[in-house]
C-alpha cells in the first residue's frame, strides 16, 4: 500500500463507528447505499488511488502543464487516471439519478475524495471542481441547462470550473468588472478577465464548463449586482456535442508553489465578439448561487488539507520505521546496532502531533459532510434546519483549521526526516508545498475568520453558535462518567465557558463601535473556536474508541483504538491549552494593529 494513503481502518472508524453513515440508507435518496455498498466503493477508490493516482504524483509536480502551439499539454497519466475515476462512477457519486448520478451520501463522497487527494491532489482537483459545478447546476440551473450539461459532467466527459477572481479585485468580489450583455436569443455575451482559474484550460475533457460571475449592464455596484453565467469552452451543437470554440482565450498559465499538476490560468472572456453564456438562476443572485459551490468547495479544501496532513504523517511514519539512527538513552556502546528513529521520544512526539492534527481535521470535514447529508435528507424540517445552522458556523472552521494545522503537521513531517525531508528525493517536501495553497484559496484564513465572527456567529441572533455550544456540552456531559475521559470533559467544559464569554464580549465590542478592532482579531477567534471544535470531535472519537477497547478487541484493533485515545490525550494536553492565551488576548482586544498609521509599517 502506498505510504501516503489514508488507512481504510481510519475511514471505517470515522464513517461507520463515529458518523454511522450506514443509517443514511434508511432515507429514500440513499436507499441503495448500505454498509456493504459503501465498503465496496472505498475498496475500489483505494485501489484506483494506489494504482493510478499515486504513481504520477511526483511526475505531475515535476512536469507542469505547458503550452505547445497554443494548447495546454499535461502528462498523459493525468487524463488516464481521471478517465478511470469517471468510469468507476466517482465523478457521478453525489449526483441525482435522473442525470446519471449515484446519490451517494456526501459524507461518503468526501471520504472517497480524501483517499484520492492523499494520493495525488493535483489530479483530484479537476474531479472535485467538476463535481461542485454539477452540484451547483443541479440546484440553480434551468431544466434545459440540467438536460444539456449534467449528464456529460457526471460522466466525466465535460469538466467544470468556477471563475470568480479578477486581477484588479482579488478576493473583493464587490469590485468585479466582467460584464454580461443580453442577446435577443436569451443568451449573453461576456467580456472580462479572470485569474487563478484552476482547470481553466486543458485537453483532459471534451469541454470545460465555466461558471462565471459577471455584471449585467443595469446592475447596481457591489455584490448585489453580480449574476452567474454558464460559459462553455465549446458551444453546444444541435445534438449537444461540443461545436464552435467560444470566445474564451487563455492569456497565460500561472506557476504555483504546489498543486503543480493542476492548470492555473488567466482567462480572457470576449476578446472578439464576446463569450456566449447563459444566466444561471436569477439576475443579481449570482453570488448566492456561487456561494453554494464555494461553501461546498471550502469543505472540500479542508478535506484535501486533511488528506495531505494524513499523507505527510504516513510518509514520515514509514520513514521513521525504516531509518536507523542513534541509540536509546543509556545505550552508549557504539558497537550496538542503531535503532529506528521511531523509538526516539522526540520523533514519537512529532508523529503523534501529526496524527492528532490529521485525524482531527478529517473528522471535522467528514462531520460537515454528514451535516450536508442531514441538511438535504433528514426526515423532518427541524433536523434539517439544525444541520444547516451547524454547517453554516462550521464551514469557515472546516476550511481553515485543517488548512493551517495540517500544514503544521506537514512541517513536522519534514522535521522527522531531518535533512532528507528538505530534499526532493522524499515526498514530504511536495506534500508541504501542495498543502501551502490551502490556507489561501477558496477564501483566505482571514476571510474565513471575518465570515465566522462577522456573520456566522451573529446570524439568527446567535442561534448557530448556541446550537454548536449545546452539542459540545452534550458530549461533555456524556463523558463525565467515563473515567479515562472525565478530565478531558472537564477541561473542555472550562474552556467552553470562556469561549462563550469571549464571544459575547467581541459581539458587544462590534455593536459598541469597535467593529474594526474586533474584526482585526477574527483570525485569533477562529484559532480558538477551531481548536475547541476539534477537541470536541476528539472527545467524541475517544468515546467510541474507549467503548471498543472495553469490548477486548484483537491485538491489531487494540493498537488502533489505543492510538486514538493517545491522540485525543495529546490534543487535550498540548493543543487545547493554546486556547487560553488566545482568549486572554481577545479579552484585552488590543487595537495596536488597527490604529497604527500606515507610514509606521
Amino acid at each position: 500500500m502506498d505510504d501516503s494513503l489514508i488507512p481504510r481502518r481510519e475511514l471505517d472508524f470515522l464513517l461507520f463507528d463515529l458518523l454511522e453513515v450506514e443509517r443514511l440508507a434508511e432515507r429514500p435518496r440513499h436507499a441503495d447505499h448500505g454498509r456493504d455498498t459503501i465498503a465496496a466503493m472505498l475498496d475500489t477508490a483505494e485501489a484506483l488511488a494506489r494504482d493510478h493516482f499515486a504513481p504520477h504524483n511526483r511526475k505531475a509536480d515535476e512536469a507542469e502543464p505547458r503550452l505547445e502551439n497554443g494548447r495546454v499539454v499535461t502528462i498523459p497519466e493525468v487524463g488516464a487516471a481521471l478517465r478511470r475515476f469517471s468510469e468507476a462512477g466517482f465523478m457521478a457519486a453525489v449526483g441525482d439519478a435522473e442525470w446519471g448520478g449515484l446519490q451517494v451520501p456526501y459524507s461518503v463522497n468526501l471520504a472517497i475524495n480524501a483517499l484520492f487527494s492523499a494520493a495525488n491532489i493535483s489530479t483530484m482537483t479537476y474531479a472535485f471542481l467538476t463535481q461542485a459545478a454539477a452540484n451547483l447546476i443541479s440546484v440553480f440551473g434551468s431544466q434545459a441547462q440540467k438536460e444539456t450539461w449534467l449528464p456529460p459532467l457526471l460522466a466525466g466527459d465535460f469538466f467544470g470550473t468556477m471563475a470568480l477572481t479578477e486581477p484588479q479585485a482579488g478576493s473583493s468580489l464587490a469590485d468585479l468588472r466582467t460584464r454580461a450583455e443580453p442577446q435577443e436569443d436569451g443568451s449573453y455575451r461576456l467580456f472580462g478577465a479572470k485569474i487563478f482559474i484552476s482547470g481553466g484550460e486543458h485537453e483532459l475533457a471534451r469541454n470545460i464548463v465555466h461558471l462565471v460571475l459577471a455584471r449585467l449592464p443595469d446592475a447596481p455596484p457591489g455584490v448585489k449586482g453580480i449574476s452567474l453565467f454558464l460559459v462553455p469552452r465549446f458551444l453546444p451543437g444541435p445534438d449537444g456535442a461540443p461545436g464552435e470554440k467560444n470566445d474564451i482565450a487563455l492569456a497565460g498559465l500561472i506557476h504555483k508553489m504546489g498543486y503543480r499538476g493542476t492548470t492555473s490560468t488567466l482567462l480572457n472572456f470576449g476578446e472578439a465578439e464576446g463569450a456566449t453564456g447563459w444566466l444561471v438562476g436569477e439576475a443579481g443572485q449570482g453570488l448566492a448561487a456561487m456561494f453554494h459551490m464555494m461553501n461546498e468547495s471550502r469543505v472540500i479544501v479542508g478535506n484535501g488539507a486533511a488528506a495531505l496532513g494524513h499523507a505527510g504523517y504516513r510518509q514520515s511514519l514509514a520513514y521513521a520505521r525504516e531509518r536507523a539512527q542513534g541509540r536509546p538513552p543509556g545505550a552508549k556502546d557504539p558497537a550496538t546496532p542503531q535503532v529506528p528513529i521511531l523509538r526516539h521520544a522526540d520523533v514519537k512526539r512529532m508523529l503523534l502531533a501529526q496524527k492528532a492534527y490529521a485525524e482531527g481535521a478529517l473528522a471535522l470535514t467528514l462531520y460537515c459532510g454528514r451535516l450536508i447529508d442531514d441538511e438535504h435528507t433528514a426526515d423532518d424540517a427541524p433536523a434539517r434546519a439544525e444541520a444547516r445552522r451547524l454547517l453554516d458556523i462550521l464551514t469557515p472552521i472546516a476550511k481553515s483549521w485543517p488548512s493551517q494545522w495540517c500544514l503544521e503537521g506537514n512541517n513536522l513531517a519534514i522535521q522527522v526526516l531531518g535533512g532528507y525531508g528538505y530534499t526532493r528525493d522524499y515526498p514530504v517536501e511536495q506534500t508541504w508545498r501542495d498543502n501551502r495553497l490551502n490556507p489561501i484559496h477558496e477564501g483566505t484564513h482571514g476571510i474565513q475568520a471575518q465570515d465566522l465572527l462577522g456573520r456566522k456567529v451573529r446570524q439568527e441572533d446567535g442561534a448557530a453558535f448556541a446550537l454548536l455550544c449545546d452539542r459540545i456540552e452534550a458530549t461533555i456531559a456524556a463523558s463525565r462518567d467515563t473515567p479515562p475521559l472525565a478530565s478531558h470533559a472537564g477541561a473542555l467544559e472550562n474552556i467552553l465557558v470562556r469561549v462563550r464569554a469571549t464571544t459575547a464580549g467581541l459581539l458587544a465590542a462590534m455593536a459598541g463601535g469597535r467593529a474594526e478592532t474586533a474584526l482585526g482579531h477574527a483570525s485569533v477567534y477562529l484559532e480558538a473556536l477551531g481548536h475547541v471544535v476539534v477537541a470536541w470531535l476528539w472527545l467524541k472519537q475517544a468515546r467510541v474508541a474507549q467503548a471498543g477497547l472495553d469490548a477486548a478487541p484483537a491485538a491489531a484493533e487494540h493498537a488502533f483504538l489505543t492510538g486514538k485515545l493517545a491522540a485525543c490525550h495529546h490534543f487535550f494536553a498540548w493543543e487545547l491549552p493554546r486556547v487560553g492565551p488566545w482568549l486572554d488576548g481577545l479579552a484585552v482586544l488590543d487595537g495596536t494593529w488597527a490604529s497604527l498609521p500606515e507610514d509606521c509599517f
